[in-house]
């Protein structure tokens, strides 16, 4: 017996890659219902690789009741709308927007470091998904921080286009195009030229001069990982269509040598460690790209602090940073709660 499942934003990248994903992970699914906006009404999608395709329905006048668990990939205005919702349906919500995260009566889950913390949903019946460069931080920090107790983190990171959704795809494309031909390379989703360039701007600036992004980063990891951790982040765009990279500096309480993390990270799930000290033996989002893996490179010692480290950490934002690590709490949840397949 499997779980009647719905994705809404089945049209767009990440409600599409939910989709995908449930087909290729083979997740127990009786029923499947994919939703986006009236205007997307009656298109249609392939279910993965199988023969099977769905019909887009309209999010408006959908009946959540009677189903099991919906991934929501619809952005936090219309969250705020349908969320609550489907929550009183009794479907169980998978929200991958920022509208929940840090709600305390809703848990905020990445499978592979916090489990445990899935049991709250039965608070609101929402289960809230990280934001794409916190899910692979703390991925890669986990394993660390239970063996030498992480500090203090500080994180550099850059984030690929299509964190900006399909506008920022399409407008790194057409900037890329136009200046070869020699035509203008005007911005209009992002704050200035894309293409051939990188922006330290992601979201919106706050009042201390972080931006949200940034911000998220800080409360996320806090939330899923420890609160006395302290993260300062600098979260930069660039030309990269599907991948986030990281760079992260990490202090510990307690010893730790570069070779000993080595082997911590090799042996974590979730994590790919790729760290040759040759040209080429390291991470890049190509590699990353279309993979379930959070890759991590380029694992040193920190000279200039006592029990530092530094890595490099890349991922598909795409997949372990929305749709992959939406579906493994879907997975977390039939497992622990619901117990059908």
């Amino acid at each position: 017996m499997g779980y009647r499942i719905v994705v809404a934003g089945a049209t767009g990248n990440v409600g599409r890659e939910m989709v995908n994903i449930l087909a290729e992970r083979e997740f127990p699914v009786d029923e499947i219902a994919v939703l986006a906006s009236s205007r997307s009404q009656g298109s249609e999608i392939e279910y993965g690789d199988t023969d099977k395709i769905l019909k887009i329905q309209n999010i408006e006048n959908f009946d959540f009741a009677g189903w099991d668990m919906a991934l929501f990939a619809i952005g936090s205005d219309a969250t705020k709308i349908y969320a609550p919702i489907a929550a009183k349906a009794g479907c169980v919500v998978i929200d991958n927007s920022s509208l929940y995260r840090m709600d305390p009566d809703v848990p905020l889950i990445v499978p592979e470091v916090n489990p445990d913390a899935i049991d709250g949903y039965t608070k609101r019946n929402i289960i809230a998904n990280p934001n794409c460069s916190t899910a692979q931080m703390v991925v890669a920090l986990k394993p660390l921080h239970d063996f030498a107790k992480i500090t203090r983190v500080v994180v550099s990171t850059y984030q690929s286009v299509s964190g900006a959704g399909k506008e920022g795809m399409d407008e790194l494309f057409e900037q890329s195009r136009n200046i070869f031909v020699g035509d203008s390379a005007e911005p209009h989703k992002f704050t200035k030229q894309i293409a051939f360039n990188v922006i330290p701007h992601i979201d919106k600036f706050l009042d201390d001069g972080y931006t949200k992004e940034e911000w998220k980063m800080v409360v996320e990891t806090k939330k899923i990982l420890d609160p006395k951790i302290k993260v300062t982040a600098t979260c930069v765009r660039v030309p990269v269509f599907v991948g986030h990279s990281e760079a992260i500096n990490i202090e510990f309480e307690n010893e730790i040598s570069a070779e000993q993390a080595k082997d911590i990270l090799r042996e974590a799930p979730g994590i790919m460690l790729v760290d040759k000290r040759e040209d080429g033996g390291y991470a890049t989002p190509i590699e990353a790209a279309g993979d379930d893996a959070t890759y991590i490179s380029r694992v040193r010692d920190d000279p200039t602090v006592d029990n530092g480290l530094v890595l490099w950490c890349v991922s598909d934002n795409l997949r372990k940073g929305a749709a992959l690590n939406a579906v493994q709490i879907a997975e977390l949840l039939g497992r622990r709660h619901l117990k059908k397949g």
